[in-house]
């Protein structure tokens, strides 16, 4: 259990190794960088984390968890269900600065996974969750669709908003914030309608 001395420097080592991310990209995170953000020795963060390696799996960890948190309270808000993964999937869009650097740390981490086993397993692990959440939204949203139809549905808008996320990462003057969410919204509804919408009669 951390002590009254080690609980501080675990969060400003924890918020430098974020902030090195997020601002320098995963090829600029370095030890010296991190630990120049933190105002420590290098000694400190290689006592603290030991690898390089484990350092970035902790911001992996720390982008993972404030999208959680941030998903938690979309899907426990009183409204619909449509407007619940409506929220849920806005979150991860690159909507104001916060987002922007999540969008950023995460587009370097799957750059990265390419390339990296481990990372890679990390970083599949995280979006199958991500997928599992989604697809039990949707079901909410359309109670008798088939396992398998809501499984693609989410598939599909998983694809859509982190595409999108992306492409207003590289380009925001294009991809506004009102624009994100305008297709985001529109991408939920034609799902949706689809999903609830029975198959049309094939007619000779």
């Amino acid at each position: 259990m951390p002590t009254e001395d080690t609980e501080p420097t675990s969060e400003r080592l924890s918020r430098a190794v974020w902030r090195t991310v997020a601002e320098d990209g995963i090829e600029g995170t370095s030890v010296r960088r991190v630990a120049q953000h933190a105002g420590c020795t290098t000694g400190l963060i290689m006592h603290h984390f030991g690898s390089r390696g484990a350092m970035l799996k902790h911001a992996r960890e720390v982008l993972y968890k404030r999208t959680e948190e941030r998903a938690n309270i979309a899907e426990n808000t009183h409204q619909s269900p449509r407007f619940r993964l409506k929220e849920v999937l806005c979150g991860v869009l690159p909507l104001d600065t916060e987002r922007k650097h999540e969008a950023r740390v995460w587009a370097g981490f799957a750059a990265t996974a390419l390339s990296d086993d481990a990372m890679r397993k990390i970083h599949v692990s995280g979006n199958r969750r991500w997928l599992h959440r989604i697809a039990r939204i949707i079901s909410t949203c359309t109670p008798d669709a088939s396992t398998d139809s809501v499984k693609i549905s989410a598939i599909q808008l998983i694809a859509a908003t982190e595409g999108l996320a992306l492409l207003a990462s590289l380009d925001p003057e294009t991809y506004s914030a009102e624009i994100q969410e305008s297709i985001l919204a529109m991408e939920v509804d034609n799902t949706l309608r689809k999903m609830a919408s029975p198959p049309s009669a094939h007619i000779e």
